[in-house]
């Protein structure tokens, strides 16, 4: 008897509605990021993007601990002479808060081909309001 590895066409996808409302951003993040990988699922092989999809709500009103938000700094580079650019986390909270969820979320995934198309499975929105009501009616919403 053979051990049969799980195939593309046997992995089921489901749909997670996570609330950030006052959840703290690491813990948060590490939720999310087991839904994206499908670790828990009992068909999960590392070599297959076997996640599922997840729509956060509410990512302006995620939490930090400590001194983080007046500490924290986001780096980026363009590759250019001078192109250093850094952001503070309140900064970034005004501009844009869904990349504050998505940088802490990039940065708990495995770095390899599967990355991307897990990411692209995220989906954060500001508010409460989200165009994916009619996928998340057929399944439970998650827990927070």
């Amino acid at each position: 008897m053979k051990t049969k590895s799980t195939t593309e066409a046997e992995i089921t996808r489901e749909w997670h509605l996570l609330d950030a409302k006052s959840q703290v951003l690491g813990r948060l993040a590490t939720q999310i990021a087991r839904l994206l990988t499908g670790k828990d699922k009992p068909n999960y092989v590392p070599h297959l993007d076997c996640g599922d999809h997840v729509v956060v709500t509410n990512a302006s009103q995620v939490k930090v601990t400590g001194r983080k938000a007046d500490q924290k700094m986001y780096y980026r580079h363009s590759g250019y002479p001078g192109g250093f650019k850094e952001i503070s986390y309140q900064q970034q909270m005004a501009k844009d808060p869904r990349e504050i969820i998505r940088h802490a979320v990039a940065g708990m995934l495995p770095k390899n081909k599967l990355r991307a198309p897990r990411l692209a499975k995220l989906r954060i929105f500001v508010d409460a309001k989200h165009p994916y009501e009619d996928k998340l009616n057929n399944v439970q919403k998650s827990k927070n």
